[in-house]
């Protein structure tokens, strides 16, 4: 009779190491998440047209309970119509522009997760 042996203990490792690797990715995520919205909030509020400062005052962050969405804008009910304009008024863009900026940057940062996974 022909036996054959599997030895699956490199699989194992595989799957432990391809585990670890989703966590420590998770994780990078979630913080490239966060400073990439706090420096958006940070570059809106340098942006912003300042005529009361209640505009600027209220940019802020939200981050989703999973850390890898995150949501920042202005909380003054008049926030999209400065940033898109109106019938009466042009815009003065603030979010798109410090979205531009700090675009780049996050992007970045989220490959070179992906490529350390890969590697």
């Amino acid at each position: 009779m022909t036996t054959v042996n599997w030895d699956a203990s490199e699989l194992n490792a595989l799957a432990a190491d391809l585990g670890k690797a989703g966590y420590e990715a998770t994780r990078k995520a979630q913080l490239a998440v966060a400073k990439a919205a706090f420096d958006v909030e940070a570059q809106a509020k340098e942006i912003a047209p300042v005529k009361t400062g209640a505009l600027k005052a209220s940019i802020g962050v939200g981050i989703s309970s999973d850390g890898l969405t995150a949501e920042v804008g202005p909380t003054v009910e008049y926030g999209p119509e400065v940033e898109y304009g109106t019938s009466r008024m042009a815009p003065r863009a603030y979010l798109g522009p410090a979205l531009d900026v700090v675009g780049p940057s996050f992007a970045a940062a989220i490959e070179q997760i992906g490529g350390e996974i890969l590697s």
